[in-house]
């Protein structure tokens, strides 16, 4: 699980742990994942953690290299790992185009590539979920183009992956969450333009709320369960009702 010191992959690594699974937590910030597999190993769960850019090609090689020889063969892959992008497309650095593009698309790639390749494949069978967003299907503005371009990405991949993939058992879904409730983005709420702007969100989820870390993690469960066997290739929206909403409709 990638991206998962906090947030939505804290929350699902928590919940996949809970279900009996041996959780590998990965995250580029190494004292923030070691805080979370330790609060994590308090619950008595079965979760270890590595540190890396999972963005990069050795790392990553190196990260799959190191988690199968002590784990044994990966069943599942959530690819959560992301980097949000506030900057006008008038104004946008390469730099920053680059970043956003390898943290939340190039590094789904490449997770799921040294999985499936080295893991999956020769057991025929396991499961991916990528952590797209609301983004990927419908324009947010406010400087979040290059963010809702690498999102997208990330459901085309899913799509061909989910063709490519499907004869070798591989089944790979994607969900895609509105705002959620994460402690990073209810400190930024309480700022005054933080405070304006979730109204207007808000306007824009029929449900009239954030999502929660816990729902996301329950919707990622559900999609690596025998529960969605016969369910690849899905973008699944987490999301209150957002995405039917910004297809043309108006609540009440």
């Amino acid at each position: 699980m990638t991206g998962a010191a906090a947030g939505i992959g804290f929350a699902t690594a928590r919940l996949l742990g809970r279900h009996g699974a041996t959780v590998a937590v990965i995250d580029i910030r190494e004292k923030e994942m070691r805080e979370a597999v330790g609060l994590l190993q308090a619950e008595g769960l079965a979760v270890h953690g590595w540190a890396g850019d999972v963005s990069d090609e050795a790392t990553v090689e190196m990260l799959v290299e190191q988690i199968s020889a002590q784990l044994g063969l990966i069943d599942v892959l959530v690819n959560n790992a992301g980097v949000g992008c506030h900057i006008l497309p008038e104004t946008l650095e390469i730099a920053d185009w680059r970043r956003v593009l390898d943290v939340n698309l190039t590094s789904t790639f490449l997770m799921s590539r040294a999985v499936a390749q080295r893991l999956m494949k020769a057991r025929r069978g396991g499961r991916i979920v990528n952590v797209s967003s609301i983004a990927a299907s419908a324009a947010l503005g406010r400087g979040n183009m290059c963010y809702s371009v690498a999102k997208a990405g990330v459901n085309q991949m899913t799509r061909e992956l989910a063709v490519e993939w499907a004869g070798a058992g591989i089944r790979v879904n994607a969900v895609q969450p509105c705002q959620v409730k994460t402690p990073s983005f209810v400190d930024w709420v309480e700022t005054p333009e933080g405070r304006e702007l979730l109204a207007r969100m808000l306007r824009g989820i029929p449900l009239g709320r954030l999502a929660e870390a816990d729902e996301i993690a329950a919707a990622i469960h559900f999609l690596v369960s025998g529960a969605s066997s016969m369910i690849t290739g899905v973008m699944l929206p987490v999301d209150g009702g957002n995405l039917s909403l910004n297809a043309g409709g108006t609540p009440r």
